[in-house]
């Protein structure tokens, strides 16, 4: 099998509920790229890499694309079923920017899993689980504001959350004192910062909620700086955007530094490399969030098959980014109810593009 043709496209995906609020940042929509990989036995496969903004990780929207158009020439006539093959491929052709490359790796499984006629969490390992167990965001806002949110959620069957902090470390005592009072026993709640706060004040917000039930993510920018505030507390920690390499996550098994990882395939570089730090991960003992920096259906469905293949008590949630959307980009995508989600049963990742949606492409390369 090779590869005859990648097309790229280029979709906004608008927020349900007008805009997404982390630390200090804001956004009404994200700006993500669908990759389409066909082949010259007639299988294709799709693939999606939406960073969460300019910002956020060193990756950006328009340099997906332009990454794209520097890779593609040189994979044309290339195995897609390869998958290892085609990584070290990509990475003597770039250097770095796994944001660029995740797409295409995912639409290279996407392919793999059709051509053998399977869902793509059979070949990353076989299906623990008949359905994957989810976590919901509560924005950013006033203490009150995300209280109610929390109560929404609930009744929507959510029983995991992640509130957004690390925009005003005063607010964030009082944002977490008024969460955390309205948690349920059967609930769990992460305060995720982003790495917005300083060591000094982490370590105050860590302090004053000591003894509650909480995990604390990511709370500064650097490792060394996370290490630090863990090093004070007995709260447990999820480290996410300092954890972006195998090595890193030895580091921090080493250093006693978290007790999770969020696993973000973008951030990675696709499924392949997210699967190499899956496995690493469940050899040192580390439980996982395994999500993505944003996307739509074809995401999300990467998302609930390597969930759904990741052993139990090594999967703590997973995040259902195509609900927080107000645009379908593709059928098929996972199905989601009472807190939980379930990838399809198709072969490959189980999607089919909306081309409707996605509209004409804006690099072709053949």
């Amino acid at each position: 099998m090779e590869i005859t043709r990648i097309s790229v496209y280029q979709v906004d995906l608008p927020i349900k509920a007008g805009a997404y609020k982390w630390a200090d940042q804001s956004f009404a929509a994200f700006d993500s790229t669908v990759v389409i990989i066909d082949t010259d036995e007639g299988i294709s496969g799709a693939g999606e890499s939406c960073p969460l903004g300019p910002s956020y990780l060193p990756a950006y929207s328009e340099g997906v694309r332009t990454g794209i158009a520097v890779l593609g020439p040189d994979l044309l006539g290339e195995d897609p079923t390869q998958l290892d093959v085609i990584n070290h491929r990509m990475d003597t052709l770039l250097k770095g920017h796994p944001y660029v490359k995740s797409a295409i790796d995912m639409a290279c499984w996407d392919i793999a899993g059709k051509a053998a006629g399977v869902p793509v969490h059979n070949l990353l390992g076989g299906s623990f689980r008949d359905e994957v167990r989810l976590f919901r965001v509560i924005n950013r806002g006033s203490p009150d504001e995300m209280v109610a949110e929390l109560q929404q959620l609930r009744s929507e069957g959510y029983l995991q959350y992640q509130m957004k902090v690390g925009d005003d470390a005063d607010l964030d005592v009082r944002r977490i004192a008024a969460v955390c009072d309205e948690l349920l026993d059967t609930e769990t709640l992460a305060a995720d910062a982003n790495t917005s706060w300083k060591t000094h004040e982490a370590l105050r917000v860590v302090n004053s909620a000591e003894g509650r039930p909480l995990y604390i993510e990511q709370p500064c920018a650097t490792y060394d700086e996370c290490l630090r505030v863990r090093q004070h507390t007995n709260l447990p920690m999820i480290l996410d955007e300092s954890m972006t390499s195998p090595d890193v996550v030895i580091r921090g098994a080493a250093d006693g530094a978290m007790d999770l990882i969020n696993l973000k395939i973008n951030k990675a570089g696709g499924l392949t490399r997210s699967r190499q730090i899956r496995d690493l991960c469940v050899q040192l003992g580390i439980g996982m969030t395994i999500e993505d920096t944003w996307g739509g259906e074809i995401a999300t469905a990467a998302i609930a098959h390597l969930a759904h293949a990741t052993p139990p008590g090594f999967h703590f949630q997973s995040s259902p980014f195509h609900e927080y959307n107000d645009v379908t980009i593709a059928d098929g995508g996972p199905v989601v109810s009472a807190g939980h989600m379930r990838a399809s049963d198709g072969a490959g990742l189980g999607v089919t593009p909306d081309f409707g949606v996605l509209g004409a492409p804006v690099v072709v390369i053949s």
